[in-house]
């Protein structure tokens, strides 16, 4: 059997609607915080586990996702990631303890 192509976060479905994007936080040894986009954080998820994902989290198990939100089309969520990412680790932590990611 074939691995599962490599998720770049792009959509398997290339339909006629727009898939629904996510933004998700992933912890790692250390306690430092990893943000990304997918379609699909379960298996996007699986792939950062399996070392197959970002090369920032190779090497850093246990991984343990804190965080995901639907954020809406594409170009939404890169834009949110990049702000999200630009964030302090204690506004990460606010997102995280809250369970909600308000407007950036």
């Amino acid at each position: 059997m074939t691995p599962p192509p490599h998720d770049s976060g792009q959509p398997i479905d290339q339909g006629s609607r727009e898939s629904e994007w996510f933004l998700y936080l992933i912890r790692c040894k250390g306690g430092q915080l990893y943000t990304g986009i997918s379609t699909d954080v379960a298996r996007r998820f699986a792939a950062h586990q399996l070392g197959k994902g970002a090369k920032f989290l190779r090497g850093k198990a246990p991984l343990v996702l804190v965080f995901q939100q639907k954020i809406g089309s594409r170009s939404e969520a890169l834009k949110t990631e990049a702000a999200v990412k630009k964030l302090a680790r204690a506004d990460k932590e606010n997102i995280i303890s809250s369970g909600h990611l308000a407007r950036i």
